[in-house]
């Protein structure tokens, strides 16, 4: 598809527009992303915003004062950055609860609840939450679920089709899947709302440029076969860090042993290729980020290159102690996005930064 480089239009005439007037608003190129992730994801209208973060604070701007949000107490360090330190500001209440268990997330609930809101698996701890048990709740009592679905991304996880209202990604990650630009996306069914966001997101004006849009067109055409032989290798690396004598635990949901296997197997036809672990002993933690060499040590994830980080200096940073603790993002925990490279590579880098 072509990429449509262009800050405004020109018009045939007065009152004589050939659909397109100013890229804020509109642009051919970005029109073409957001129509292919609203068909992969299964939804009516897709929206391209110039990061993750851009697309969560777009679905934030679309409550009141005074109302109420239960999210998931396991989620990135941004995001509860952006809930804490500025829609908090607003007059919007966040509740942290561990939604993977449904009688928590219904404790949670408030006469002035509007909205669940859920990653899943949740970063960095690989929780599961059953998006069809959240979004019954939320529909019994008239809530928004809201889905962040970029570790799965819709080739192997599309909750719209599981109940869900509005789903999030990070483009940068999967979708565009070589590290090389920022993207988010916001994908939903319903018109009312679509329109509301449509709104937002042209005064706002924090829109994906055309480059940047057609560089996330040309992941999504690899989507499917990287994230095959990212899983592929995810697996078979998780294997072998459990076997690991200086490896403590290993969190990724497509051990049969992890706690939400099973509702994975049920609401996703994959595992993804994240991975996080914790190691016996806090000094290997600075050995193996300065030793790996296949491996990059780097923020992010879900692109081709593995690349390992250390939430709670890196994405976490934002996560207040006491509710690190409690979820084990403590400093002993990595997290690893396992990538395409042989997977022979990666097992024999992390062994020799981990020191056999």
């Amino acid at each position: 598809f072509p990429i449509y480089q262009s800050a405004t239009f020109r018009h045939p005439g007065l009152n004589q527009t050939t659909g397109y007037d100013y890229s804020r608003v509109q642009n051919p190129t970005r029109e073409e992303l957001e129509s292919t992730i609203a068909i992969l994801e299964s939804g009516k209208h897709g929206f391209a915003f110039s990061s993750g973060m851009a697309a969560v604070s777009t679905v934030l701007s679309l409550f009141e004062p005074g109302q109420h949000i239960v999210v998931s107490d396991d989620l990135y360090g941004g995001t509860y950055r952006l809930f804490e330190e500025i829609y908090k500001r607003y007059g919007i209440e966040f509740t942290y609860a561990d939604t993977s268990c449904i009688h928590q997330l219904e404790k949670a609930l408030k006469s002035t609840t509007a909205a669940i809101f859920i990653e899943t698996p949740s970063n960095p701890m690989m929780k599961v939450t059953d998006i069809e048990a959240v979004a019954g709740i939320a529909k019994s009592e008239k809530l928004l679920t809201i889905v962040d679905n970029t570790f799965l991304t819709p080739y192997f996880q599309r909750p719209l089709e599981l109940g869900a209202d509005i789903v999030i990604h990070s483009g940068t990650k999967y979708l565009g899947g070589h590290n090389d630009t920022l993207a988010g996306f916001i994908i939903v069914n319903n018109d009312d709302l679509a329109e509301r966001i449509r709104l937002i997101q042209k005064s706002e004006g924090a829109v994906l440029a055309p480059f940047d849009s057609w560089l996330i067109l040309r992941g999504i055409k690899t989507l499917g076969i990287r994230l095959e032989k990212q899983e592929k290798n995810a697996l078979a690396v998780a294997e072998w860090l459990r076997g690991h004598k200086k490896v403590e635990r290993v969190y990724y949901v497509g051990l049969n042993d992890h706690e939400g296997y099973e509702i994975s197997k049920r609401q996703a036809s994959g595992f993804g290729a994240m991975i996080s672990f914790s190691v016996k002993d806090t000094s290997l933690v600075e050995h193996v980020l300065k030793r790996v060499r296949v491996i990059i040590f780097a923020e992010s994830l879900g692109g081709v290159e593995s690349l390992i980080t250390y939430p709670i200096v890196q994405t976490h940073s934002a996560i207040p102690e006491e509710m690190r603790e409690r979820l084990g993002v403590n400093d002993k925990l990595l997290r690893l996005s396992v990538g395409i490279e042989n997977v022979n590579d990666i097992i024999n880098d992390l062994e020799q930064a981990l020191g056999g």
